[in-house]
């Protein structure tokens, strides 16, 4: 088969190879899913996990490079203690098992979010997992836990003041490289897809900053059963769509 060139490639095509490079989920719909079953809201928690797995593994299978997953948000302390204690029992679980296998599958681990305030033990295992796989490329999954957009961007323009009073930077150095470089995400990529699943169409205070120019898909299907078949047709409707960056393609201008 002959190779297309430049001139061949139709739109279709080349949205059809667009590269999704940073894919961000807000995992909704945990309660809502075991209710609807007639079960504690702390099983739908638990399989939730499962769905994280799941998904960790079809994002390898399909060549994404960063998973962003909103696991426990700032405002997330206004829950009951027994359901924000169990969500934090998951995330030591879940990193205790699960840590050796996202190590041999070549998975490196990021987590931002506010360490302050989180019990010792969960900071000790994240600087645990993010020490031990901080050599992997083949996929980096970042967890936000503990986080929050405006947060984090309060954090980075305290850090900013800081070295403005200390003489290390002048004010007018302040721009938005400075700004992207002091948020939790400086080392990563801008989230091309953010998608959300349960049906609820808003972004909940995750990654205000980076998400200026993602796509986004709103999916009705809840976390738990989340997979494969949706975080494919989460990208087919993102490569569906043509993405300007505030400008014009050059066929459109044409």
């Amino acid at each position: 088969m002959t190779a297309l060139t430049n001139q061949d490639r139709s739109p279709a095509t080349e949205r059809a190879a667009e590269p999704v490079r940073h894919v961000a989920i807000i995992m909704d719909g945990n309660g809502r899913w075991a209710t609807s079953r007639g079960l504690p809201r702390t099983e739908g928690h638990r399989r939730g996990v499962e769905a994280v797995r799941d998904t960790i593994q079809a994002a390898i299978d399909l060549n994404i490079r960063t998973v962003t997953l909103f696991g426990f948000s700032s405002e997330n302390w206004t829950r009951p203690a027994d359901e924000i204690d169990m969500l934090f029992g998951l995330f030591r679980g879940y990193v205790r098992r699960d840590i050796e296998k996202l190590h041999e599958a070549g998975v490196r681990v990021k987590v931002i979010g506010r360490r302050a305030g989180l019990p010792d033990d969960i900071r000790d295992l994240i600087d645990e997992v993010e020490t031990k796989t901080a050599a992997n490329r083949v996929l980096q999954v970042v967890f936000a836990f503990n986080y929050g957009g405006r947060d984090e961007i309060a954090r980075a323009a305290a850090a900013l003041a800081v070295k403005a009073v200390a003489g290390e930077i002048a004010a007018s150095d302040i721009d938005e490289g400075f700004i992207a470089d002091h948020l939790d995400t400086a080392a990563l990529p801008d989230p091309d897809l953010i998608i959300r699943t349960s049906g609820e169409m808003r972004l909940s205070n995750f990654l205000l900053w980076q998400c200026a120019y993602a796509e986004f898909v709103f999916l009705p299907v809840l976390w738990p059963d989340f997979g494969r078949a949706d975080l494919e047709t989460a990208i087919d409707l993102f490569r569906s769509r043509s993405r300007r960056y505030g400008g014009v393609k050059a066929r459109e201008s044409a």
